[in-house]
């Protein structure tokens, strides 16, 4: 086994361990602001290292190189997608948790 493969599957398995604790957030955590950042953080970083692990046991490089332009749109897109829908979560009224500690939009006259 090569130092490329070690490489390979510790980013693999990273991947799959940020994806699984996305989805174990998303069923854990109490309000859709939580939940949305369960979403989006850990499996974005989850995708990045599954994609660049799978992109390191590519034989060609165009294919890694494929594989590496799937990273920059999701790292574009799902925050700016969970922040826009966060956004409107909170102009909606929806509850805040009980252990919400601050609610640093209420004290602006354009929170809601």
């Amino acid at each position: 086994m090569s130092p490329l493969d070690v490489i390979s599957a510790a980013l693999l398995l990273a991947g799959v361990a940020l994806n699984l604790l996305g989805a174990v957030g998303l069923n854990r955590f109490d309000d859709v602001f939580a939940r949305m950042h369960a979403a989006t953080k850990a499996t974005t970083l989850g995708m990045v290292f599954v994609l660049t692990g799978a992109a390191l046991q590519m034989s060609h490089l165009g294919d890694a190189f494929k594989m590496m332009l799937v990273i920059v749109p999701q790292l574009i897109t799902a925050p700016v997608g969970a922040h826009m829908i966060s956004r409107a979560a909170y102009r909606s009224g929806t509850e805040l948790s009980d252990k919400t500690a601050i609610d640093e939009l209420a004290e602006h006259p354009h929170g809601r």
